[in-house]
């Protein structure tokens, strides 16, 4: 059996670009997934408060998890990226889920190491 034929598409994602392997037929979901991914990205730039881009990076990965695992649990469509995943995690998930996510971010801080702290 033969894996479907892959197409090269070069995207921009906070003003760097990208060449990213896609299969025949799913340039308009990649589209639509860089789309998220920037305008989340971006969001959490403007606000100013991270710099390093892999940082934000992270927290975009954060918020677009956050906000699946929330249209998952309700049924119904993700609500707006917000600039940072702790302040809508607070307000919109149980003690037990604070926890996990506060856990989560203090891993993240020990992994990405000595340039400061995530938040």
């Amino acid at each position: 059996m033969s894996t479907p034929p892959n197409k090269q598409v070069e995207v921009q994602i906070m003003g760097q670009s990208y060449l990213l392997a896609c299969p025949v037929g799913g340039e308009s979901a990649l589209l639509d997934a860089v789309e998220r991914v920037d305008t989340a990205m971006c969001r959490i730039r403007d606000a100013g408060k991270v710099r390093a881009r892999d940082r934000i990076a992270v927290l975009a990965s954060l918020n677009l998890a956050f906000e699946l695992a929330q249209k998952e649990r309700e049924g119904g469509a993700p609500t707006a990226t917000p600039p940072e995943l702790p302040a809508a995690a607070q307000a919109a998930a149980s003690p037990h889920e604070q926890a996990r996510l506060n856990e989560l971010l203090q891993r993240l801080d020990q992994v990405l190491g000595d340039d400061g702290q995530l938040l």
